[in-house]
């Protein structure tokens, strides 16, 4: 029986992390279908606009155009629709008061986007071994943040 694709999504207004994070899905697994979207207000529209086609997982920028990720995180999980969807927080900032805000609001992971393309494909991979292996929605604030 063959194994159904997880669909990421890749919330993310810098075309060049969006590239580099594609590269690194490709390198991993030929398991992940990627959308990639480069504003909140696309992620929202997205995301209620069909229901089918709900991803698996969000990695989602905090700084972005139009909606920040801290607004789109706000409305996914105040959603009973979309509340369900593990949300990955994949920011350049690691402001630790920020970091444990966004737990609070519900999200499972923190990834400070990594400089090294070999450093992005490791966390990207643990965060996709992680929902593959176990369930993420045990999460807790000791392993909230994934290093490379």
């Amino acid at each position: 029986m063959e194994k159904t694709k997880l669909h990421l999504l890749l919330a993310d207004d810098d075309i060049d992390d969006c590239d580099f994070f594609k590269d690194a899905i490709d390198e991993i697994s030929g398991a992940c279908e990627l959308t990639i979207l480069n504003n909140g207000v696309e992620l929202m529209g997205f995301l209620v606009n069909d229901p089918h086609t709900h991803p698996n997982l969000i990695f989602l920028d905090l700084n972005m155009p139009k909606k920040s990720g801290m607004e789109c995180i706000a409305e996914i999980k105040a959603s009973d629709n979309l509340s369900h969807i593990p949300i990955i927080i994949y920011s350049t900032s690691l402001d630790h008061t920020v970091v444990n805000s966004l737990y609070d609001m519900g999200a499972h992971h923190y990834i400070q986007k990594p400089a090294e393309f070999e450093s992005i494909k490791s966390v990207i991979n643990k965060v996709v071994t992680l929902f593959v292996d176990t369930s993420i929605q045990q999460r807790s604030r000791d392993n909230f943040i994934i290093r490379p």
